[in-house]
């Protein structure tokens, strides 16, 4: 689930971002910062800010000043207001959905989260991805460009065959960052991440950044990644290894209030159908497949019903099996719902009516007699949500 973002960072300027929801109950919040001049659709903004929200982790990625949608001219953006944008964007957090607890930074935004740490307390955890040690390490894409941009004060120059102002500014505004310093003194639990074979920023940058870290700190190799994340496979890799490790120092999640045993409790969320269920306990989601416009994110309602019927049927006839000394040693039923043309109801002169049909397959294994399949076979038919089925239950629904 995506929800449009827009609030104003420190020099009033309005930005843009795409906060990722999850599909059920949020367990963090996250803030991802992209790499340079890329925005919050670029394949590891877009990818990782994904992943992250089916793992439970609502995730904002936002275009710096300058960029994508967001005010401002890049010409008069630097590493310091990057920073800056991160706090506006938390603040946003704060006043919606929650804090971050969790910073991720891809690039030249890792250093971003790195500096940026500091001035958001509740961060309880930093992850780089493909990040480098100085900030300076940008220069580098500006190669013989940053001459001219020093003589001119500023300049048109070309990042990866896309023209952008640059200007002395910015280039003084990298340099001098005491990124060991930052490091030294993040006390927060930290997750290096960098692909071996990474030619933008070099996997020594990972081993400068993780030497400079105090523990907890932790690194994992991208193998086969390139910088920018193209690769689905690789944005999604990174995504469930960050969840993974962030589990162990996110803050506990907060128990919902739950229903009583024998009660369930649905609730809808943004998604089109996609419901959160709370039974006895125990919390999972239900959807619609894809082809009618869910999300396909748990089962149907009526995979739910036949399920019940399901679970019942082979409870009942193990229990009745190990009672009564039935060599069964294992039950597997299954069902599928069916509409069909009832017969009988033709010759009423109404047509054709459709009845429900609950088709139930049961396949017993064991050293079985046929008067013990027999027995069997009828005692699936007294499984008691068999029975309620059949009893016409009344329904009673009443606003509260």
């Amino acid at each position: 689930m995506r929800r449009d973002v827009e609030f104003s960072n420190a020099a009033g300027n309005t930005l843009s971002g795409r906060l990722e929801l999850p599909p059920g109950r949020i367990r963090a919040v996250a803030l991802f910062a992209h790499c340079f001049t890329c925005t919050a659709q670029s394949h590891g903004a877009r990818r990782i800010s994904t992943a992250l929200a089916t793992h439970g982790i609502a995730t904002l990625a936002f275009d710096f000043t300058g960029l994508g949608k967001s005010e401002g001219s890049f010409a008069d953006s630097h590493f310091a207001m990057n920073v800056s944008d991160l706090v506006a964007a938390a603040g946003h957090l704060r006043a919606t959905v929650g804090a971050p607890a969790l910073l991720v930074g891809h690039s030249l935004g890792g250093a971003a989260v790195i500096a940026a740490a500091g001035e958001i307390p509740e961060v309880k955890a930093v992850v780089t991805i493909g990040a480098p040690f100085d900030p300076a390490h940008v220069l580098h894409q500006l190669g013989d460009q940053v001459e001219k941009v020093r003589a001119a004060g500023q300049a048109e120059v070309t990042i990866g065959g896309r023209p952008f102002e640059v200007s002395a500014a910015f280039l003084d505004a990298v340099e001098g960052h005491d990124q060991a310093a930052r490091l030294a003194a993040l006390k927060r639990a930290l997750l290096v991440m960098h692909a071996p074979g990474d030619t933008i920023v070099g996997i020594e940058n990972a081993g400068q950044i993780f030497s400079a870290a105090k523990h907890p700190k932790s690194f994992a190799s991208l193998d086969h990644a390139d910088h920018l994340l193209t690769r689905a496979e690789d944005a999604s890799y990174a995504a469930q290894l960050i969840s993974a490790w962030a589990e162990h120092y996110l803050p506990p999640v907060a128990e919902p209030d739950l229903p009583p045993e024998g009660h369930v409790r649905v609730t809808t969320t943004d998604a089109k159908f996609t419901s959160i269920v709370d039974s006895s306990g125990h919390s999972f989601l239900a959807d619609e497949p894809l082809k009618v416009g869910g999300d396909d994110l748990g089962p149907t309602p009526y995979d739910l019903l036949l399920s019940a019927l399901g679970t019942c049927t082979a409870m009942t006839i193990k229990l009745v099996a190990d009672r009564e000394g039935i060599p069964l040693t294992n039950v597997e039923v299954t069902l599928d719902h069916q509409r069909c043309h009832s017969e009988d109801c033709a010759q009423t002169g109404e047509g054709r009516p459709k009845i429900e049909v609950l088709e139930r397959r049961i396949h017993l294994t064991g050293d079985l007699t046929e008067a013990h399949r027999a027995r069997l076979l009828v005692i699936a038919d007294k499984c008691p949500v068999h029975r309620t089925l059949e009893s016409h239950p009344v329904i009673r629904t009443m606003l509260v």
